[in-house]
Order: structure tokens, then C-alpha cells, then sequence
């Protein structure tokens, strides 16, 4: 009986110490690197994280939705919304992180208020990043929307241009070949950095932490509010987590907390 005993009390006082395990899917930069990074403080917290790594952006959620992952980072609010708008899920944000700012460069002007009558000025051509390029813009004073808070606007809805100008929408990831060819041009944040712009030396005007592109941790209704969720949320807002954006990305990517 003893022994028995002894070996019930040596169960429970291994489960009590095991750390919970969170598997969160993750793009490699800079979501991966985020995570990887917030590991030794969850291990310290009874969590063990790991990350799976993913390129696409659809099994990410596919997996959680169908709990062979516990959540993922990789995505923003509009992106996620229409995702379960179409895929019928009902995915939640859990916490936002960071922004990967869309900016608008010139090899033409040093500042937006010197865009000539007449500027022809390059947007992406996809419904996302169409709309928050002009919202960009109406931000900037450059035009004026009918609705500067609908994040899906296109050129059909800026009701002020009073500089006239023309609009190009081409596919975001082929905008950095044309910039030396326009006036201006509104570029990602991965596409400008390939294209060996420092968005935080070279945007005229850039997104802020306001912007509704927030990159958010998501999870499931059934497990958003785990206690190891709200541990990894935690962590993910923390100081070192700020220091370590803005350190290693200098402006590429932008704490939103």
C-alpha cells in the first residue's frame, strides 16, 4: 500500500510540474522569429510552444479549425474575417502584436505635399491592400474617401483628389519595378525591403499602430480564454517582446500595444 501510495503521489506531483504544451502555426518571418523568441519566458511559465512553420496561408487556419493546432500568427483582422466569412469558421482573434506597415515611396519627391497636378501614383491591385493603400493616403491628406473607416474602398470611392491624380493598380508584389517610372508608388513592407527600401528612412508616409492590419494571434471560441493562451498573449505583449521589434526589424515591422 505504501508503494502504491508513493507512486500515486509521484504521478501527481509530475503532472502538477509538467508544462502544457501550445502548438502554434507561424509564417518564418517575422511571426516564427516573434515566437521563438517568447519561448524560454513561457517554459519559465509552465508552457512549452512550439512552432510549426507554414508558407501558405490557408492550413493555418484549416489546422485550428480543426484542432490539430491550438492557434496561429500569421495574418491580420480583414484577412481572418474574410477567411471565415468564406470558409464558414468561426476563428478569434486572441491578442494583436505588430503591424508590417504599408508606406508610400518616391524616387521623384522627398515629401507627399510635393506631388505634382497630374501624379500618377501605383496601388496594389488586390481588394485588401487596394483599400488600405487609399485609406494610406487619405490619412496622408493626399485624397479623401466617401468612407475613410471602410478598409475594402477602391479608386470608385475617393470622392476629393485635388491634385488630380492617376491612379495605377498593379500586382503588389510587381509595384517595386515601377517606382523609378511614377510618381509614387504604395509598397508592403516585404516587397520595399526586397527592393532594398528602409521603410523607415525612405516612406513618405507609413502606417501607424492605428492601422486595422494588425498581425494577431488566433485561436478557437473553445480555447482562446485557456490558461496557456492568455500566458503566450501575455508574452506577447511584454517590453522584450516591443525591444525585440523594433530592434531587429528598425521600423519594418511595428509593435501595436
Amino acid at each position: 500500500m505504501k508503494k502504491l501510495l508513493a507512486v500515486v503521489a509521484a504521478v501527481a506531483a509530475f503532472s502538477a510540474n509538467a508544462a502544457e504544451t501550445l502548438t502554434v502555426a507561424a509564417t518564418p518571418v517575422p511571426h516564427a522569429e516573434i515566437l521563438n523568441f517568447v519561448k524560454p519566458a513561457l517554459a519559465k511559465e509552465g508552457v512549452e510552444l512550439k512552432v510549426k512553420e507554414f508558407t501558405d496561408y490557408i492550413q493555418p487556419n484549416v489546422q485550428v479549425a480543426e484542432k490539430r493546432l491550438d492557434a496561429n500568427f500569421f495574418q491580420h483582422q480583414p484577412y481572418l474575417d474574410e477567411f471565415n466569412k468564406a470558409k464558414g469558421t468561426d476563428l478569434v482573434s486572441v491578442v494583436g502584436v505588430h503591424i508590417e506597415p504599408l508606406g508610400v515611396y518616391s524616387t521623384k519627391i522627398k515629401k507627399l505635399d510635393e506631388l505634382p497636378s497630374g501624379a500618377t501614383v501605383v496601388i496594389p491591385n488586390d481588394a485588401t491592400n487596394g483599400g488600405r493603400a487609399l485609406l494610406l493616403l487619405d490619412k496622408a491628406g493626399v485624397i479623401k474617401l466617401k468612407d475613410n473607416k471602410n478598409i475594402l474602398s477602391t479608386v470608385k470611392d475617393v470622392a476629393e483628389n485635388p491634385k488630380n491624380i492617376k491612379f495605377r493598380e498593379l500586382e503588389a508584389a510587381t509595384i517595386p519595378r515601377v517606382l523609378t517610372q511614377v510618381d509614387a508608388a504604395l509598397i508592403n513592407t516585404n516587397y520595399a525591403l526586397e527592393a532594398k527600401l528602409n521603410p523607415e528612412k525612405d516612406a513618405l508616409a507609413i502606417e501607424g499602430s492605428d492601422s486595422p492590419y494588425v498581425n494577431i494571434l488566433v485561436a478557437r471560441p473553445d480555447n482562446k480564454d485557456s490558461d496557456a493562451m492568455k500566458k503566450l498573449a501575455t508574452a506577447l505583449h511584454s517590453p522584450e517582446v516591443k525591444q525585440f521589434i523594433t530592434e531587429k526589424y528598425k521600423g519594418a515591422v511595428v509593435p501595436a500595444f
